[in-house]
């Protein structure tokens, strides 16, 4: 389209998997107040404090075991996806991711430098709505935007965790994975605090606050992230045909203390592993692409922890990343946001 172009943001990746860059990607990440929701004294403590000193370590080890030789997968299969589209369509078409590089601020100035550039449409890669993920990537943009006193209209693409075309997109990517045999599939999404939810809750006693409140239609359901990923897992059950017993959800990568959305994924995988499944497989819907959560967490420690516990294979089914029919459904969306 004339004048219009696609910016498509993800969470991020440290520049390299060594203690120094991966220090400075936590520092940047947790310190966003959308991340961590503290007062930024509290939260200057808690990072600096309990955070820094000892998790880059740990960090940057699990890096090292998924890192490709073409840099992190995220930030590879991301730029594989800007890429296909770039190739498919007439528009400019960039990356940026939220926290590293490339930044959301460098990605929107080259764009505004355009002088045929009056649109961007900014599709955040997250297909449920979280203040951690869509909220904070939005006000990263329209922040630059002010800054820089840019004259572009920025257009944002809604989370799309029941639109049909996504959750086609879904299905027919699991399809090769489902047709083989297995004893159970664990949906597994990223886990949230509980005080996230109710604090986005827009009426202010719905979430969390009433019985079976997902449920229940409300206008807290627009950001309600648990809501959303209901209705992802209820879409793709429906239509794969799964039944109850063939699948359970739960939620990963809980950090700290608070009380976070449950079950926790590592004890679900555990549990199944003791109650006799023997060959499981991990299904991640909350991302679009493979990550350090997807490919260390669930392929390499989950993987792990299910045969200590007697399992013998867990299977992780690839995210969306650079699939056609994740392409095609794309394509359709930066013609027609």
């Amino acid at each position: 389209m004339q004048g219009r172009a696609i910016l498509l943001v993800n969470l991020g990746s440290p520049d390299a998997p060594d203690e120094k860059a991966v220090r400075r990607y936590l520092n940047e990440f947790l310190m966003d107040r959308y991340v961590i929701q503290l007062p930024w004294l509290l939260r200057r403590l808690l990072v600096s404090l309990f955070v820094l000193p000892s998790r880059p370590a740990s960090s940057a080890l699990a890096y090292r075991s998924i890192w490709w030789d073409e840099g992190s997968p995220l930030v590879v299969l991301s730029r594989r996806v800007q890429q296909a589209l770039q190739s498919r369509l007439a528009m400019p078409v960039v990356m940026a991711m939220r926290y590293g590089n490339p930044g959301i601020e460098s990605q929107l100035l080259e764009l505004a430098a355009r002088q045929d550039i009056h649109e961007v449409v900014l599709i955040p890669m997250y297909p449920h709505y979280a203040d951690s993920t869509v909220t904070t990537s939005v006000e990263e943009a329209r922040r630059v935007m002010r800054k820089h006193n840019l004259e572009i209209e920025l257009k944002i693409q809604p989370p799309f965790y029941n639109r049909a075309d996504y959750i086609d997109a879904l299905v027919t990517s699991a399809q090769p994975w489902l047709q083989k045999e297995f004893d159970h599939i664990l949906i597994s999404y990223h886990g949230l605090p509980e005080s996230h939810l109710r604090k986005i809750d827009p009426t202010g006693n719905h979430c969390l606050q009433q019985t079976d409140c997902c449920n229940k239609p409300s206008a807290a359901h627009a950001t309600c992230y648990r809501h959303q990923i209901y209705a992802s897992t209820r879409c793709f059950v429906e239509q794969t045909g799964l039944r109850e017993d063939q699948y359970t959800l739960a939620f990963q990568s809980r950090l700290g203390r608070a009380k976070w959305l449950d079950p926790y994924t590592e004890q679900t995988i555990r549990e199944l592993a003791e109650k006799g499944v023997k060959h499981l497989l991990v299904l991640c819907p909350a991302f679009v692409t493979d990550c350090l959560e997807t490919l260390e967490e669930i392929g390499i420690r989950g993987s792990k922890a299910f045969i200590e516990a007697g399992g013998e294979s867990l299977e992780l089914i690839p995210c969306l990343n650079d699939s056609q029919v994740w392409l095609d459904v794309l394509e359709r969306w930066c013609q027609n946001p």
